[in-house]
């Protein structure tokens, strides 16, 4: 729990970008009574994944699973190799995420760690998944499926789901929704949308979320520029009706 003076802190899809990641953490300055969330998302792409897990689970930092995670755990599961799993990760950024590990007792270990990862965090009046929620399904009806990949299904509910909660996500690049610009937070009813593209040439934005203090911190990674901004300032508004349906998910 955080202290009565505590921010929560809430990190967008890092993929790998170890330097923007500390860079990023530099300009917050987190205090011990100050809270760090992970939206998953830790590796792939990036060429510091293995930094990356390895600083964040030596500092324990509450961290949910994300499509590139579960990528990763479908790859070896029961410690074996799944050779499609393993073709299709490596093709969605997985060759950068093993070249950063140089011991594979490492990557192992990490393995181990990551399996173990929520779905999702509730947060009492902020609930954490990485991709968002399937807006027919309960949440214990809700696989990893949904709350690791889905999108348009998700982006385009017209009422949110919770009537008490916001929920908070990555997967999706935000620039990729209608109208919004490189950086930019997508909101939609009663979600928002932080990941701003960090590896992508087109964006570059590591974003953080200051929930306490309704500030948005970001980081290009490209050209390490830092900027600080309220929340307000930084979000674009999605209307349900601007989704256009790209593919859907399953119930099951």
């Amino acid at each position: 729990m955080t202290g009565a003076t505590g921010r929560r802190i809430i990190i967008g899809d890092v993929h790998g970008n170890y330097d923007g990641l500390m860079q990023l953490l530099e300009a917050i300055a987190p205090g011990q009574d100050d809270r760090l969330y992970f939206l998953g998302d830790l590796i792939d792409r990036g060429q510091k994944s293995a930094e990356v897990v390895t600083f964040v689970s030596s500092n324990s930092y509450p961290c949910i699973r994300g499509n590139h995670e579960q990528l990763l755990i479908d790859s070896f599961p029961d410690g074996k190799i799944h050779y499609p799993a393993l073709q299709a990760w490596l093709y969605s950024g997985g060759q950068a995420t093993l070249a950063s590990y140089q011991d594979a007792h490492l990557l192992l270990e990490h393995l181990q760690w990551i399996s173990q990862l929520p779905l999702y965090l509730d947060l009492g009046d902020v609930w954490l998944v990485h991709a968002g929620v399937h807006p027919g399904l309960p949440i214990h009806e809700q696989s990893e499926y949904e709350l690791c990949w889905i999108r348009d299904q998700f982006h385009s509910i017209p009422t949110p789901y919770f009537p008490d909660k916001t929920i908070i996500t990555g997967h999706t690049i935000t620039f990729t929704l209608p109208g919004v610009l490189p950086g930019q937070i997508a909101q939609g009813k009663g979600w928002l949308d932080i990941d701003t593209g960090a590896y992508h040439r087109r964006s570059g934005w590591l974003t953080a979320l200051d929930w306490t203090n309704q500030q948005v911190y970001q980081v290009n990674i490209y050209h390490q520029t830092l900027r600080v901004l309220p929340l307000a300032e930084s979000i674009t508004p999605i209307a349900p009706e601007a989704i256009i349906p790209r593919h859907s998910v399953a119930t099951h």
